[in-house]
């Protein structure tokens, strides 16, 4: 039997990129979302214990389904394995992360 697929996604959330592991990723019926579930933390090895792992695992350890705004999202890879999901911060002014601009929708403009 094939193994399931997982995917890894990467997003900004309040200044901190996280980079989690999940087996479900599809578009949300709730407009501008992906859903993101059955995240997966620590199936690689039980003995070490990572402690930003382990934050990320007490953020998420009630969270059914999470839904994340498509633009807050960075990247999406399908991958083989899990890797060791982190938060780091968000590096301004010259980092290798910019927020995508916001603004997007505009309300139409009013008619006398």
């Amino acid at each position: 039997m094939a193994d399931p697929l997982m995917y890894k996604v990467i997003f900004l959330n309040q200044g901190m990129v996280y980079e989690i592991y999940c087996r479900q990723l599809y578009q949300s019926d709730l407009y501008g979302f992906i859903e993101v579930e059955e995240l997966v933390f620590g199936e690689r090895s039980q003995l070490l214990v990572d402690p930003g792992e382990e934050r990320l695992k007490r953020e998420f350890e009630a969270v059914k389904r999470s839904y994340i705004p498509m633009h807050a999202v960075i990247r999406v890879d399908e991958v083989e394995r899990e890797g060791v999901p982190k938060v780091t911060e968000a590096k301004s002014g010259g980092g290798t992360v910019t927020p995508f601009p916001s603004g997007q929708f505009r309300p139409a403009p009013q008619r006398d």
